[in-house]
Parts: structure tokens; sequence; C-alpha cells
């Protein structure tokens, strides 16, 4: 005697609750070779081209790393195709209260990462581990504390520079 398998949808298959398919999900897997992880994060192929990679997290951070927007164009060029886009781009200021999390994630401007490099700190810093890093490089580069030596008076210079550009975007975020 053979059983009948009984289902709850009643022969409705649009009834049934979301991920209770009875088939096999497939996984796409990085396209790195050798990679074994799930590759669910695109990436162009070339530019302006609707061809996609996709890679783990790992290889797609590895992709990504030297990135370089303003690549082949001289200083001033790069700034004037920034000041472009800021202008062109201003109804996106209204949104800039709007926090997006994690490292690399565009919520810091350029001066504010120039201000980190020379903090030597990860673009994810918090503003606790920048006011303890800043105390430190001050204190080991105050005039006071190294009388004549020009080097470390610049320095210090360029630390308080970096300090009053995190501190005044802090007070934006916070206030």
């Amino acid at each position: 005697m053979s059983r009948v398998k009984q289902s709850n949808d009643w022969g409705f298959p649009r009834w049934r609750g979301y991920g209770t398919a009875r088939g096999a999900t497939t996984v796409r897997m990085c396209d790195r070779h050798g990679c074994d992880q799930p590759g669910d994060r695109p990436a162009p192929k070339s530019p302006n081209s609707p061809e996609r990679w996709y890679f783990c997290e790992t290889h797609a951070g590895e992709y990504n790393r030297n990135w370089n927007y303003f690549e082949g164009l001289s200083a001033e060029d790069a700034a004037a195709r920034e000041a472009q886009e800021r202008q062109t781009a201003s109804g996106f200021t209204e949104a800039s209260h709007y926090g997006w999390g994690g490292p690399g994630d565009g919520s810091r401007s350029r001066d504010e990462m120039r201000a980190l490099e020379v903090l030597d700190l990860d673009s994810d810093a918090n503003f606790d581990t920048i006011k303890t890093a800043w105390r430190r490089l001050a204190k080991s580069n105050h005039p006071d504390v190294n009388p004549g030596d020009a080097a470390a008076a610049e320095r210090f210079r360029a630390i308080q520079a970096a300090f009053d550009v995190l501190r005044r975007s802090e007070e934006r975020r916070v206030g």
C-alpha cells in the first residue's frame, strides 16, 4: 500500500510560508579561484559593463582596496571634479544626518580621512580612539618637550589641525 504524503497548503503553493520551498537553494560561490565561500558581493568586471564578478567579503575588500576614483587626474583636476560633483549632488546633503555604519562607508569626508591618516588611525575609528591618539601624539611632539626641533613643531601643528577637523565633524554629527 502506498503512503500519500499530505501537505498543509491544500494544493495552493502560494499559501506556503516564505522559506518553505521544497527544492534546494542554490548558492553562488566566490569567483576567486580556490575560494569556497559564498559570493554575495557583486563587483564590476570593467567600467561601464553590466557583467559582474561575485566575491566573498574578504575578496571583495581585496578587489576594492586600491580603487581610486581620481586616478590619472592632477590635483587641480581632482579638486575641480570634486567641487563640481559636490555642487550637483547637493540634494543628498539633506540625508547626511543618517549614519551609515561600517568602515569605508562614505560617512567621512576627504578632509576627515586625511586627518585620520595624520593621527595614524583606521577609517572606522570612534571619537574616543581619536582623542586618545591625539593626546599621545601631541605629548610626544609638543614644542616644550622637543625644544628647537622644527620638524616636531610642524608635526604638532598638523596633529592639532587634524584633531580640530575631526572634533568639528563629531560636533556636527552629535549636535
